[in-house]
């Protein structure tokens, strides 16, 4: 290896020797060129040597073995708890509970009571308190804080939310044991907590320590039972009854009981028998043992087919008597009720209307005709089908009632449909089969509704049949539809003139003269009766003939003029029923004009007020409503009214030859 480097020297020195030298040049054979090769040829293999072999102690190993790493982790652990567990000892013995003399940790607190309390039953417990401090616990007090609803034992009357036993002094390892008595309240499955604390002083200290315990305890049993009792399925809109059951399940009495009900949504509530003391809480008061009550609720329920509403039944007890609600719930129940389509689908019509609008609005004296029709939803034959239309609210003359198919009874004021009026229609309705009945009937006129407010008519149809169930035993049916009918107030206008009863005193010609001036006093009057009409304007216009002379009571209402367009404006505003009727006088408008009439009119009778339009909204139908009257023309002893009923004649002395323009 080390005679290498000389051997090539001494080659190198050779071939330039014989590429310098004229004789040796010529004998130089030039070799074949060869392609430079990329690829690194293997080295390093002459550079090989043999090592002594190291001691393995000296040389640090490649990777830590897994039980190096588990030495570490325990060494890791061990630090920690020592560090832990020094601070808690500094803790402890420094403002921890082992700083105090006597610590709560050392008073060892034992409740004994039965696994499963059956409540509103008398329950023991039994107590037992040892100190294991090195100090004597002073002024002990035992304090137990009861769940809510608990009564004494004593008279099953008296509220226990908690007791406060004085147990004096309990010396180092000395102890106190007692029994406690009580009423605990609850529904079986409930989970309730009895806490037990106990307060004292240590010697040299004002403070007041305290040590606790908690006792679950599980109720097997309710004191109260709850059941309801009802149809399970109920018709849309159609009455319904549930009988509410309360009993005493204890043999000890249960005093102040309470009930309270959580009516679902589309529940109306119309009576319950007996009444509650608020809404939809009921006092029942005492129940000895045995003791059983029942609650009837009546009302309707509303919904879609297939709906279905939870009725919610709490009974138990209350804190306080003036409360009203169930404090402490001793039993409960839920009720569910489907909802289902009507067997017999019913719809009204009013005067052949087909509007689903619950109010229909009719005039007073008008004819009404009342279609009533009817649908078999089953899937199977209804017999017997009887539909009673029963009317309520103003009273309707039955002369005036006539049915072609229907019997009315005046002694109920209903129309009756059966087989007997409808020829044997009604005997059997097959699957799908529809068909219509009909009466009608005439409205009382304004005079007769003079002391009605907001005057309407119901009408309430029911109907009954026969199908045979799947059962096959006879099933009674029902349906129920209901309309109402109200009145628009008899709202009466009317327009009158006056020349010799003009407040301002008569001037100018009678009759009225071609070129000469006559003055007139008009007088607006509005009268009203069942109904308050809201937002009542009333509008006029002068004739371009016509001079505006003023209001005559322009104080007492909101009267105004344009004169640019010659329009009269009176806002009334609210219009209360029966204004104009009785003792109450009716609303008016004075106001004076001058006519000074044309050769052209001669021998005609000219307007003096035009276009004259009462408007305004029925408050309780909400309606619009107005009111139109003619003309007022220089004949003055004509009257100008909206209503033909309305007893009126112009003014006192006048002639109608006298309205008559003359040369």
């Amino acid at each position: 290896m080390e005679e290498r480097p000389e051997r090539e020297d001494r080659h190198l020195e050779e071939l330039r020797q014989a590429m310098y030298s004229r004789t040796l040049s010529e004998k130089l054979v030039p070799r074949e060129r060869r392609t430079l090769d990329l690829s690194r040829p293997l080295i390093g293999e002459d550079w090989k040597r043999e090592e002594d072999a190291l001691n393995p102690s000296l040389v640090a190993p490649r990777q830590i073995s897994w039980f190096r790493v588990a030495l570490w982790w325990i060494l890791g652990i061990a630090i920690t708890f020592f560090l832990g567990a020094g601070g808690f000892f500094v803790y402890y013995f420094t403002i921890g509970g082992g700083a105090l003399a006597a610590s709560p940790q050392n008073i060892d607190i034992v409740i004994a009571g039965p696994p499963q309390v059956e409540g509103g039953a008398p329950t023991e417990f039994q107590l037992g308190i040892t100190n294991r401090n090195r100090v004597p616990l002073q002024l002990v007090e035992l304090v137990i804080t009861y769940p809510p609803g608990t009564r004494s034992a004593e008279d099953y009357v008296t509220e226990f939310p908690s007791q406060r036993i004085s147990l004096g002094t309990i010396e180092p390892g000395g102890s106190s044991q007692g029994t406690v008595r009580a009423v605990l309240a609850g529904k079986g499955g409930d989970r309730q907590k009895l806490k037990v604390e106990v307060e004292y002083h240590v010697a040299g200290s004002n403070a007041i320590f305290v040590a606790s315990r908690d006792y679950a305890i599980n109720f097997s049993s309710s004191p109260l039972a709850v059941t309801i009792d009802g149809n399970t399925q109920a018709i849309s809109g159609q009455p319904v009854s549930l009988t509410v059951n309360v009993a005493n399940n204890v043999n000890i009495p249960m005093r102040d009981v309470v009930l309270d009900i959580d009516y679902p949504f589309g529940f109306k509530f119309s009576s319950a028998s007996p009444p509650p003391t608020q809404d939809s809480f009921w006092t029942l008061g005492d129940f000895a043992p045995g003791t059983k009550r029942s609650i009837t609720i009546s009302g309707t329920l509303s919904g879609g087919a297939g709906d279905e509403r939870i009725f919610h039944v709490r009974a138990g007890t209350r804190s306080q008597f003036s409360h009203s609600t169930v404090d402490t719930t001793l039993a409960d129940s839920t009720f569910a009720v489907g909802i289902s389509q009507p067997f017999l689908n019913l719809s009204i019509a009013v005067n052949d209307s087909t509007s689903t609008k619950p109010n229909i609005v009719v005039t007073p004296g008008e004819k009404v005709t009342i279609g009533i029709t009817y649908e078999n939803n089953l899937s199977v034959p209804i017999s017997n089908v009887i539909i009673v239309a029963r009317l309520s609210g103003i009273g309707i003359d039955g002369s005036t009632v006539k049915s072609t198919d229907g019997f009315f009874r005046s002694a109920d004021d209903s129309v009756f449909f059966d087989r007997t009026t409808t020829n044997g229609r009604f005997s059997s309705l097959a699957p799908g089969a529809k068909g219509t009945v009909s009466f009608s009937f005439q409205m009382p006129s304004g005079d007769e509704l003079e002391h009605y407010t907001n005057p309407h008519l119901d009408i309430s149809v029911n109907a009954a049949g026969k199908r045979v169930a799947e059962a096959g035993v006879p099933e009674v049916l029902q349906a129920t539809a209901r309309q109402s009918i109200s009145l628009a107030s008899e709202l009466q206008l009317i327009a009158t003139g006056l020349y010799y009863s003009n407040p301002l005193g008569p001037s100018g010609p009678m009759p009225p003269k071609a070129g000469f001036e006559t003055t007139y006093a008009l007088v607006l009057t509005v009268r009203n009766t069942t109904n308050k009409i809201s937002n009542a304007v009333l509008t006029a216009r002068l004739p371009p003939y016509v001079r505006w002379m003023g209001f005559s009571n322009s104080q007492a209402e909101q009267l105004s003029f344009n004169q640019a367009e010659g329009t009269v404006t009176w806002h009334l505003g609210d219009i209360e029923p029966n204004v104009g009727l009785g003792d109450t006088p009716p609303r008016q408008a004075v106001f004076e004009i001058g006519f000074t009439p044309s050769s052209s009119q001669i021998g005609q009778q000219p307007a003096l007020l035009q276009n004259i339009t009462l408007r305004g909204v029925d408050a309780s139908t909400t309606e619009p409503i107005s009111r139109t009257v003619d003309d007022l023309t220089t004949n003055i002893a004509k009257v100008s009214k909206s209503s033909p009923d309305i007893k009126i004649v112009g003014e006192p002395g006048f002639s109608a030859s006298n309205a008559t323009v003359v040369k």
